[in-house]
């Protein structure tokens, strides 16, 4: 049954053909949904009478009209005879003829089936279909509904609000007959209309094509009735454009303005545009997560500040009452100094003062009687009474000094200083106390060996500074410094440091460490901004236990010369043997850290240079086994080579000073040509087991210069990972060379 709804449903109106026209091409189409396909190519200057052509929907064909227009077209009786029939058999059923009346217009209930599968017609044109065209009893049917939701808005009026909400959120059946409905038990996303229980069993029963109708819980009626096209009225939407992304439905890519663009199904638009959403969504759950989380800490902080704010004020009243507390103090003790000083200069005074008037009351008596005498005019008279009397006078005036008291200038008290200036300037100069400004390293004073770093660093606020304290670490190659300084594990780290430079020892050779420095006082610590400084390489020598017995070593054994002179060494594994294998090995095996050495080549045109693991056979050329890498010159040719494979590289002839960078961690051997600073060849390689210099020659003689620095010119230069992966390819290839190489020996 649904297959043959399907084959009868127009491919314009998604719904049963009404009045079909036969077209060339075979296909139907409704008269009045081809009328309106004429209509829509319709203008001001192309009115209808004169067109005279227009495509099929389905198959695209050109279908000519004569000047009939459509009534030129035959109808498809037949169909139209095969519908009639099929609604019949629709409306047939165990239902009694009143619950049939009761069934909402014919087409209602396979509107929805037909647009279901409207995809096997008309090119896949949507899913979705449009409303049914409108009959009598579908108007009927609406009027009803209509005057349901008036005298239900009518009598919502005599309820509170409470209870009005309760209602509207109630949805009532849209069949039913008696006044009010009554409350829907489900909603038919097919038919597009929501049924209470008896209304369910007598509009849906238990058989094609009703079991495949979509029952949902009860939802409201917006929510279930597709959108209508903007520019078709009555037209659902069931494609999406992608040029203009909107909504269109079938005529818009028929016919309309959209007819030349790129479309998509409602439901694949719809699935990328959910998932983009989802994913944004996510994205953003996440971000608002962090900005939580971010929130709640600086909520965090903001309640710390309330609580130190509070507990440094209080510690602030504490210290200055404590302070005025000593000042009051002070004042009370100096007050009594000065009144006990008082007293006892007052009592000397006194007594002195005392001394003077007692001294006054006999010189002034004896002023009188002298007086006396002086007035006696008999001669005899005043000899008898003034001898005694000029006696005392003279005794007196000769006793002056003694009689009269001396005064202490120092008893008046003057030469005391209340003088508390210093005091002053230290109390105005009270204030709390910050943690120090963040030291500086300064990278250009650092200096460094094999295994020891000294740092050095400033600090703008030496004098509030009791110590500093270092921190480092190796650094990975972490560029995010927040993160390497919260992974408090891997650091190591030096306290109480009181100069502004430490020498840290016992560090691995050839290898960058991360470094801060910590300045800290009784109000806090601030930390430096991280410096990467790097140990130097790992200096060796030339073992003389590995030497090939035609090599002569020099006594600093950093110098190694071909001797052709047989000389008597004993043999042993580690020594180099066999004829052609004239080579030595360093007296280090490096098993990590990035490391740089230099070979100083003379006028030395045979030789090659590199690293080799211990298990490299000692009496073949470094490089012909899987355990050695080597760079390699014979005469004017330049190559490098490992595991019998040679590829040609590009050298100066006048190269005289080869710079090696072993960079462990990295995987990676690479060759320089020191003196111009060029790169000249890289292996990038699985270090499985340590690894020892290795050193051949075959004229002459080289000189080794180990433990240097990186140069700068080597830290910036490194090949792109592609390309040296293609040269690395190219030493599958034999070189063209090996056989000049072999016979060079």
């Amino acid at each position: 049954m649904e297959t043959l709804e399907s084959e009868l449903t127009c491919p314009i109106c998604l719904e049963l053909f009404e009045d079909p026209l036969l077209l060339p091409c075979a296909h139907s189409l409704c008269f009045n949904c081809a009328h309106r396909i004429l209509v829509s190519h319709c203008s001001t200057s192309k009115p209808l009478e004169s067109i005279s052509a227009f495509q099929c929907p389905t198959c695209r064909y050109v279908i000519t009209l004569n000047h009939r227009g459509l009534e030129g077209l035959k109808r498809n009786v037949t169909l139209q005879n095969i519908i009639d029939r099929f609604q019949k058999a629709s409306l047939s059923g165990p239902n009694s003829p009143t619950e049939s009346r009761r069934l909402p217009p014919p087409q209602r209930p396979f509107t929805a089936t037909i647009s279901a599968t409207i995809g096997t017609l008309g090119g896949g044109s949507g899913t979705s279909g449009s409303s049914a065209r409108g009959s009598p009893a579908t108007s009927s049917h609406s009027h009803s509904l209509a005057n349901h939701s008036n005298h239900t808005n009518h009598n919502n009026a005599n309820h509170s609000p409470a209870v009005i909400a309760k209602m509207d959120y109630r949805i009532s059946c849209q069949f039913c007959e008696q006044d009010p409905p009554r409350e829907a038990v489900k909603t038919c996303v097919t038919c597009e209309v929501s049924y209470c229980d008896r209304c369910l069993r007598a509009t849906h029963p238990n058989k094609k094509p009703f079991t495949s109708h979509r029952l949902v819980e009860p939802v409201p009626d917006t929510h279930i009735r597709g959108l209508t096209c903007m520019e078709h009225e009555n037209e659902k939407v069931n494609m999406y454009c992608m040029v203009d992304d909107q909504l269109i439905c079938a005529l818009c890519k028929l016919v309309g303005r959209h007819r030349e663009h790129q479309v998509c199904s409602l439901t694949e638009r719809f699935d990328k545009l959910k998932q983009t959403l989802e994913n944004n969504l996510t994205n953003l759950v996440k971000r608002n997560g962090e900005l939580e989380n971010q929130m709640a800490k600086l909520i965090q902080i903001c309640q710390q500040v309330e609580v130190n704010t509070a507990m440094h004020e209080a510690k602030l009243v504490e210290e200055c009452d404590e302070l005025v507390e000593i000042i009051r103090q002070r004042k009370q003790v100096i007050a009594v100094k000065i009144k006990e000083s008082k007293v006892m200069k007052l009592r000397k005074l006194a007594q002195q003062i005392a001394n003077c008037r007692q001294c006054l009351e006999r010189s002034s008596a004896l002023i009188t009687q002298a007086e006396q005498s002086l007035k006696e005019n008999d001669h005899a008279r005043f000899l008898q009474t003034a001898r005694n009397v000029a006696e005392r006078v003279a005794m007196a005036t000769a006793s002056s000094q003694v009689l009269i008291p001396d005064v202490n200038l120092n008893e008046a008290f003057d030469n005391f200083a209340l003088d508390f200036s210093r005091e002053k300037k230290i109390l105005e100069g009270l204030d709390y106390l910050t943690a120090p400004n963040p030291p500086s390293i300064r990278e250009e004073l650092c200096t460094a060996s094999h295994d020891t770093i000294t740092v050095h660093w400033t600090s703008e606020d030496e004098f509030s500074v009791t110590s500093y304290e270092l921190q480092y670490t190796i650094y990975t190659g972490q560029t995010n410094f927040i993160s390497l300084y919260n992974s408090a594990d891997s650091w190591m780290i030096v306290p109480n440091i009181k100069q502004n430079h430490y020498t840290v020892h016992g560090l691995q050779s050839g290898t960058r460490y991360i470094f801060f420095v910590k300045a800290i006082n009784q109000a806090g610590s601030r930390n430096s901004e991280p410096a990467r400084l790097k140990t130097n390489s790992q200096p060796f020598k030339l073992d003389p236990k590995t030497a090939h017995k035609k090599l002569r070593l020099s006594n600093d054994c950093l110098t190694m010369e071909k001797d052709e002179s047989s000389l008597k060494k004993s043999h042993t594994p580690e020594r180099f043997s066999g004829t052609g294998s004239y080579g030595a090995a360093g007296n280090v095996f490096i098993d990590s850290g990035c490391h740089y050495w230099e070979v100083l080549l003379g006028a030395s045109t045979w030789y090659a240079i590199g690293v080799a693991y211990k298990s490299a056979p000692k009496n073949e050329w470094s490089g012909k086994n899987s355990s050695s890498w080597v760079f390699s010159r014979c005469n004017n040719n330049f190559m490098v080579r490992h595991d019998g494979k040679e590829m040609l590289v590009e050298a100066s002839l006048q190269l005289r000073r080869l710079g090696v960078l072993l960079d462990y961690d990295n995987n990676s051997l690479s060759f320089y040509d020191a003196m111009s600073s060029q790169h000249i060849h890289t292996f990038e390689i699985s270090f499985l087991l340590p690894v020892v210099p290795t050193f051949m020659i075959w004229n002459k003689s080289v000189m080794i210069l180990s433990g240097l620095p990186v140069p700068d010119f080597v830290e910036g230069n490194s090949l792109d990972h592609q390309e040296q992966q293609q040269q690395m390819g190219l030493c599958r290839q034999e070189s063209p060379y090996l056989t000049g190489m072999k016979n060079c020996h």
